[in-house]
C-alpha cells in the first residue's frame, strides 16, 4: 500500500503541460487532395489484405457466406422524416428488449436503471387523501396491495402484451392459475365449454370434473373433425371455445381463423392455448382469437427456473379474469417476475435456434431407417403443415417421433442419450426428452394411452439451444443402441 501511496504522490507532482490555444485553419487544397491518396492507398492495402484472407479460408457448402442485407439500405434523415414507428410496429426482437421498459411507462422507465427494478414491497403508500381518490377514480395510475398489482410485474405484462399485440397482459403464479382464472371468468353457471379432446391434461380435467359441478357444460371434439365443431356450435349454447395449438405432444394445429370465424358466427369466445408455440412462432389474437394462454414457465421465461402463466386479450375481458385472479389469490412474486423478464430478453433468439434445430432434426429422423414416423407441423409430410405455414413463422422446439423398437428399446434409446435430460416441460435452454408412456402416463391403462394416441415406442423431444451437430451426434449414436 505504501508504495502505490507514494506513486500516486509523485505522479501528482508532475507539472502538467500547458495546454496551448492555436486557431483552427482549414486545409488547402493541395493538402486536401495529398490526405485523399494516402487513404486510397490505405483502402487499397486493406482490400489486398482481406482478399488474401478470404482467398486462404475453405468455403463451407453446408453454411455459405450471406451478405449483410443492410448494406442494400440506404439511411437519410430529412426534415420532414416519419416518426419512428410506435412499440406495437417494431419487431419481436426488439420488444422482447424494450417493451414495458424504454419502450413504456413502467417500473424501469422512471428511473436510470438499464435492469428492471424489483419493487419487492406488498403495499404502497399515497401523499394524501386527494392522492388516494384519484386514484380510486383511474385519474393517477398506481399499485396498492401486491396481490391486485406490482410494479415489476407490470413491466413483464406490459412485455408480453407487445409481443402478443394485446390490449393487456394478466401474469399468473402458474399457467394452470391462468387457465382456471380465465374458465371461471368468462364461462357463468349455466355455461358451455366446448374443448379438443387432445388439450393440456390438467386443463381437460378442470374442465370435465370441476366445472361440471359449478353447472358448467362441457364438450369435448376431435380437432381432425371440424364438422363436429360446427354441429355443437349450431346448438347455439356454447360460451367458450378452448384448444392449445399447437397440441402437446403431436403437435396438431388449430385453424385459428376458421375456428374464429365459425365460434364468432354463433357469439361463442375463443381461448387458445399458445404455450407449444411462443409469442414468436404465433399470435392467436392477431388470427381472430379473444384470449391466448401461455405457460410462462416454457418459451417465456426460458431458463427451466421460474414457474409462472399468462394470459391476454382485450382490457374488457382480461379484467373480468383480474376480477378472479384477485380472489384466487394467484399473484406472481416481483421476483419471479423479474426472472422472467430478464429470460424474456432472449425469447427471440432461443427461439429461432430452436426453430432451426428442431426443423433439421426432423427431417433427419424423418429418413431414419429406425424411426417410423415423426411429428412435426414444420415438415412437408405433416398433415398440420399448411396451417402451421399460414398462421406461424416457425414451428417450435418440440417434435415427437415413434423409434422402431418396443417398450424397452425405447428405453435403451433414451437412456443411451447423453445430451439431453429426461424430465417433462420444455422451451428452455436445455434439451429434454421424456417417453411418455413411462413418465405422464406410467401407469395408465393401454385403453387410455391408446385413445390419446400414446404407444410405447413413442418419444417427445424438447430441444434446447445446443449446437445442432452435438444434438445430431447424440440421437445418431443412442439410435445405434436400439
Amino acid at each position: 500500500m505504501a508504495k502505490s501511496s507514494s506513486l500516486v504522490i509523485k505522479s501528482s507532482c508532475v507539472p502538467r503541460r500547458r495546454r496551448v490555444h492555436r486557431p483552427h485553419r482549414s486545409p488547402t487544397k493541395p493538402e486536401r487532395a495529398a490526405v485523399a491518396a494516402v487513404h486510397d492507398e490505405a483502402l487499397l492495402a486493406a482490400g489486398d489484405m482481406f482478399g488474401s484472407l478470404a482467398t486462404s479460408c475453405p468455403s463451407s457448402p453446408e453454411y455459405p457466406v450471406v451478405p449483410d442485407t443492410d448494406d442494400d439500405f440506404v439511411f437519410s434523415v430529412a426534415d420532414n422524416a416519419s416518426p419512428p414507428p410506435p412499440p406495437q410496429c417494431r419487431s419481436d426482437e426488439t420488444l422482447a428488449v424494450h417493451a414495458g421498459e424504454k419502450l413504456g411507462s413502467g417500473a424501469a422507465a422512471e428511473t436510470d436503471s438499464i435492469a428492471t427494478p424489483i419493487v419487492s414491497g406488498t403495499t404502497h403508500w399515497f401523499r394524501d387523501s386527494a392522492d388516494l381518490v384519484a386514484f380510486k377514480e383511474g385519474r393517477r395510475q398506481s399499485f396498492e396491495y401486491g396481490r391486485y398489482g406490482n410494479p415489476t410485474v407490470k413491466v413483464l405484462e406490459d412485455k408480453i402484451s407487445a409481443l402478443e399485440r394485446a390490449e393487456a397482459t394478466l401474469v399468473t403464479s402458474s399457467g394452470m392459475n391462468a387457465i382456471v382464472a380465465t374458465l371461471l371468468s368468462l364461462v357463468p353457471p349455466g355455461g358451455h365449454v366446448v374443448a379438443t379432446n387432445d388439450c393440456y391434461s390438467e386443463a381437460q380435467a378442470f374442465i370435465r370434473d370441476r366445472l361440471s359441478k359449478m353447472g358448467i357444460k362441457s364438450t369435448f371434439v376431435d380437432l381432425d373433425d371440424m364438422e363436429e365443431l360446427e354441429s355443437v356450435l349450431d346448438k347455439g349454447d356454447v360460451t367458450i371455445f378452448y384448444a392449445d395449438s399447437p397440441t402437446n405432444p403431436h403437435l396438431k394445429i388449430v385453424d385459428v381463423p376458421r375456428v374464429a370465424e365459425l365460434c364468432h358466427r354463433k357469439g361463442t369466445l375463443v381461448c387458445i392455448d399458445s404455450t407449444l408455440a411462443s409469442p414468436i412462432n404465433q399470435k392467436p389474437l392477431t388470427l381472430g382469437a379473444d384470449v391466448v394462454l401461455h405457460s410462462a414457465t416454457k418459451y417465456i421465461a426460458g431458463h427451466h427456473d421460474v414457474i409462472a402463466g399468462c394470459v391476454s386479450g382485450t382490457e374488457a375481458l382480461i379484467s373480468r379474469i383480474r376480477a378472479w385472479h384477485h380472489d384466487l389469490g394467484g399473484a406472481i412474486s416481483p421476483n419471479a417476475a423479474y426472472m422472467i423478464i430478464r429470460g424474456l430478453k432472449t425469447m427471440a433468439l432461443r427461439v429461432e435456434a430452436q426453430n432451426r434445430t428442431a426443423l433439421r432434426m426432423a427431417r433427419l429422423l424423418e429418413n431414419h431407417p429406425k424411426i417410423e414416423r415423426v411429428y412435426y407441423p414444420g415438415l412437408e409430410s405433416s398433415p398440420w403443415h399448411g396451417v402451421a405455414a399460414r398462421q406461424m413463422t416457425g414451428a417450435g422446439s418440440v417434435i415427437s417421433f415413434e423409434v422402431a423398437s418396443d417398450l424397452r428399446g425405447v428405453m435403451r434409446f433414451v437412456d443411451a442419450l447423453e445430451m439431453p435430460l429426461i424430465a417433462t416441460s420444455l422451451g428452455g435452454c436445455e434439451s429434454l426428452v421424456q417417453q411418455p408412456a413411462v413418465m405422464s402416463y406410467w401407469g395408465k391403462s393401454d385403453e387410455e394411452k391408446a385413445k390419446n394416441g400414446i404407444k410405447d415406442n413413442f418419444v417427445r423431444f424438447s430441444f434446447g439451444i445446443e449446437k445442432f451437430e452435438d444434438l445430431r451426434d447424440d440421437i445418431l449414436q443412442a439410435l445405434e443402441k436400439v
